[in-house]
């Protein structure tokens, strides 16, 4: 099995990058910025300064804390890119979830669309296949991430998808949750690959 990392330094936050998205959940990304700062905990994120990614960035950057940012080149006008920040620009969508991904030590997820289910769906697939130990964390911020719980949970009953597969993530309802159940998970043991 592929080993956990012995603590979370850095942090990859997967999210929607729309400015029209609820108040509450553009607040919930900012006061996680400023938790990922309060604890000397690197963000990793998308590079963008607009929706939950610009917010979380302005937050965790405002208190002091680390933050880099990957953005694709062929993005830089539509997701504004954040240059208060350290960022890299790439060249494709598979350079950036690369990138993120080496740089982190656990993934969040907070609300967001296509783009944040295919990033989150990618590294759920990758610790499917023993590529990866980083725990997951899923922010389920007025009961957003509900009904993909419950999907993943239907492709495990109907025998697609190996019943241990839930244990690799876990599901929070509050920011506060976030770090403590991310560090929970480096210890959290979980049946063999299969």
């Amino acid at each position: 099995m592929a080993d956990a990392p012995e603590r979370i330094s850095s942090v990859c936050l997967f999210c929607g990058s729309s400015n029209a998205a609820r108040p509450e959940f553009l607040q919930a990304a900012a006061d996680f910025g400023r938790t990922l700062a309060a604890e000397n905990v690197r963000l990793v994120y998308g590079g963008g300064g607009i929706g939950l990614m610009g917010a979380s960035a302005r937050g965790c950057h405002e208190a002091g804390g680390s933050v880099f940012g990957v953005m694709p080149d062929f993005l830089r006008k539509r997701e504004v890119l954040y240059d208060e920040v350290e960022t890299v620009v790439v060249t494709s969508m598979h350079e950036r979830k690369m990138l993120m991904y080496e740089a982190s030590d656990a993934f969040v997820v907070m609300p967001g669309g296509v783009g944040t289910l295919e990033e989150i769906v990618e590294v759920m697939s990758w610790r499917r296949l023993d590529l990866h130990a980083k725990p997951i964390v899923f922010v389920n911020l007025a009961g957003f991430w509900a009904p993909f719980v419950a999907l993943i949970r239907q492709t495990v009953e109907e025998r697609f998808t190996p019943p241990w597969v839930p244990d690799t993530f876990t599901v929070v309802d509050t920011v506060a949750e976030i770090l403590p159940a991310a560090r929970a998970m480096l210890t959290r043991p979980v049946t063999a690959f299969l």
